[in-house]
């Protein structure tokens, strides 16, 4: 059994957009929010001793906080 010429076949028609857009892999989000933190905020790399770095995730494990909350609270009030 052939198909007639003019039939429209499903792989033909354009497929339809998913409702919630073309969603981002992680990688491009991960860049799209580092694009928009960095319109705010600057980035510091610093090498600290091993010791140092334990203690200051310990603290925030302790206190609940990320590193950069962290960080940021203790510049702030070491003015």
């Amino acid at each position: 059994m052939s198909q007639s010429g003019n039939a429209v076949t499903s792989s033909s028609k354009e497929k339809r957009i998913y409702r919630k857009g073309h969603p981002l892999s992680a990688s491009a989000r991960q860049q799209n929010f580092v694009a928009r933190k960095r319109e705010t905020h600057k980035e510091i790399k610093i090498l600290v001793p091993n010791e140092l770095k334990s203690k200051f995730q310990e603290m925030c494990e302790e206190s609940g906080l990320s590193q950069a909350e962290l960080f940021s609270r203790l510049v702030e009030n070491a003015k």
